[in-house]
């Protein structure tokens, strides 16, 4: 008996699908009760192919994965809301949904409406915008909605289910800043958290600090190229409050703090000192490229990689202000080798451990791939023509 597919997947094939009509094709062979994952990525999907795949989510039953990124090129703004709007009301009431990817569509201010619903009530663990477009006003909206699904679960007497939250590339600045703190703060089950490339400066940076201080099992920080420092009299304040945050998150195993400005006229990052002095003792994975950080501030880490930060295996100090021949390199290099890790200095460093990477997939690849049907099927009938004799 042959089984049901439990994976709907469309991705990359860069169809124009407009129509009801356009997608029944698609979707013929495909039982919505067993299917778990849908990928609809890489296509453009317009109102009418989107009330279609809506009604197909409608039918699922165990529905886990979503992906809807990439779905919106070249459609109009005044098709993206209604488009939205089908496939998210259609998702709504999916209690088994636990992955939302809806990375890579131009929503601005102006499309976000029919998310608001979805992201406030419906209890997901991993939530992917990236590069939406969404500015301060869109991002504090987003956020709301996010502590209010937290605030709705509290008063079912349950715990947050959202583990994961990747918003990076979306200029959210400053201006929404203590929205998401607030909802990073309500929440408190926070593993893994991806804010890059946001134009924020220092008071956001500060307030995110507060808000992820409540979340003690943090594993995965990315704030990678938002600004930490500058000239103002806000200075230091933003490497100071982050300072303090880092013993709240004893779990923190990889921390992107590359293109921050961590260091504005010299000075020794106290972001760094606390790093140095142990503060995360799982600590692994430590980015920290273009930070202006000098020869003093590599120090601080070279006299603590054999004491304090006993579990760092990965660190990346590229494009900084420390002479790449120092010998303080050498230190780390030397200890981070010892324990299988990396020490990442310049272009060359980075291209080995690209390089290593690709060898160790080629390497995890089987040997040999599971024959097809048809491929055994071949085989046995080669095996029988074999065996014919003409008389």
């Amino acid at each position: 008996m042959t089984s049901k597919p439990r994976v709907f997947d469309i991705r990359g094939q860069s169809l124009k699908l407009e129509t009801e009509a356009d997608v029944e094709p698609l979707l013929d062979g495909y039982d919505p009760k067993f299917i778990e994952e849908i990928y609809l990525g890489g296509n453009t999907i317009g109102v009418g192919a989107s009330k279609a795949f809506a009604a197909f989510i409608d039918k699922t039953e165990s529905l886990s994965i979503a992906d809807l990124s990439n779905i919106f090129v070249g459609r109009l703004i005044s098709e993206i809301p209604l488009a939205l709007d089908h496939l998210c009301t259609s998702l709504l009431p999916k209690q088994t949904l636990t992955v939302i990817d809806l990375s890579d569509n131009a929503f601005g201010e102006r499309s976000i409406a029919p998310l608001l619903p979805l992201l406030s009530h419906n209890r997901f663990q991993t939530l992917r915008l990236k590069n939406n477009g969404l500015g301060p006003a869109a991002g504090i909206r987003i956020a709301n909605a996010l502590r209010e699904s937290a605030k709705l679960t509290k008063a079912e007497g349950k715990v947050s289910n959202l583990r994961t939250v990747i918003c990076g590339q979306n200029r959210l600045e400053n201006g929404s800043a203590s929205a998401w703190a607030a909802a990073f703060e309500e929440h408190g089950t926070l593993e893994e958290v991806r804010m890059p490339q946001n134009g924020i400066r220092m008071a956001g940076i500060r307030e995110l600090a507060r808000g992820l201080k409540k979340n003690p099992n943090l594993r995965y920080l990315d704030l990678q190229d938002n600004t930490f420092t500058d000239d103002t009299d806000e200075g230091l304040s933003a490497v100071d409050a982050w300072a303090d945050v880092l013993a709240s998150l004893p779990a923190l195993h990889t921390f992107n703090l590359s293109d921050c400005v961590l260091s504005h006229g010299g000075e020794i990052p106290s972001v760094l000192q606390k790093l140095a002095s142990g503060s995360n003792p799982k600590l692994v994975d430590l980015r920290l490229q273009n930070n202006n950080l000098d020869a003093s501030s590599v120090a601080v880490l070279a006299d603590a990689i054999s004491t304090h930060l006993f579990a760092l295996k990965r660190l990346d100090l590229q494009d900084n202000d420390a002479d790449e021949d120092d010998e303080v390199y050498d230190t780390l290099r030397e200890a981070l080798t010892a324990r299988g890790g990396r020490l990442l200095v310049t272009e060359e460093d980075e291209e080995e451990e690209g390089e290593e990477e690709e060898e160790k997939e080629e390497e995890e690849k089987p040997a040999t791939q599971t024959a097809t049907a048809e491929e055994v099927l071949e085989k046995e009938l080669g095996d029988l023509m074999g065996k014919v004799r003409l008389e």
